[in-house]
């Protein structure tokens, strides 16, 4: 696969910025093999000095092929991450893209199968449900990797959560 998925993200979001259409169906950047997987993924970009400037992701895939998850997580994460307001034309020039393609989560059965540096985590409880995928500048611990995620869901007590773990294949601008 190569570093097909952050040319995808990166053409996708310049050309949304640029006003052209949005890659297709065999386009070149794919080199044909992401059109082929059903995977889920997330879209982070980051300004040249490493702070977060988008993040946008899916945990299981809602669309039929990679690629098409890549281009409207690409999308999102450049326009509609709620953190940040629309990228900007200007910013192409001073960000790095990364895609982080998942495996499918796995149930586990506390914080002892989990490791920070090698799976990100899900923390659910009824309909709430927080990510925080591997391998983080600043995490350092499964039990902050956790506490963090659990957070994001609203969830401000551990009683009684799901905890599922994942990995990623990490590509990223060079």
């Amino acid at each position: 696969m190569n570093n097909a998925p952050v040319k995808l993200a990166r053409e996708t979001v310049t050309r949304l910025l640029e006003g052209h259409s949005l890659p297709e169906n065999g386009n070149e950047v794919t080199a044909s093999t992401l059109w082929k997987e059903h995977r889920a993924c997330f879209v982070s970009i980051k300004r040249n000095n490493g702070e977060l400037r988008g993040c946008i992701g899916t945990l299981s895939p809602l669309y039929a092929s990679l690629d098409m998850e890549i281009i409207a997580n690409a999308v999102s994460a450049s326009t509609r991450d709620p953190r940040f307001p629309p990228m900007t034309k200007d910013e192409l020039d001073s960000v790095i893209f990364s895609v982080d393609v998942l495996s499918e989560p796995e149930t586990v059965s506390g914080i002892e199968q989990l490791d920070p540096k090698k799976y990100g985590v899900i923390v659910s409880r009824e309909y709430r449900r927080g990510v925080l995928l591997p391998d983080l500048e600043g995490v350092n611990t499964s039990e902050q990797q956790v506490q963090i995620a659990a957070m994001k869901a609203g969830l401000y007590d551990l009683d009684g959560v799901k905890l599922e773990r994942f990995t990623v294949e990490r590509y990223k601008e060079i």
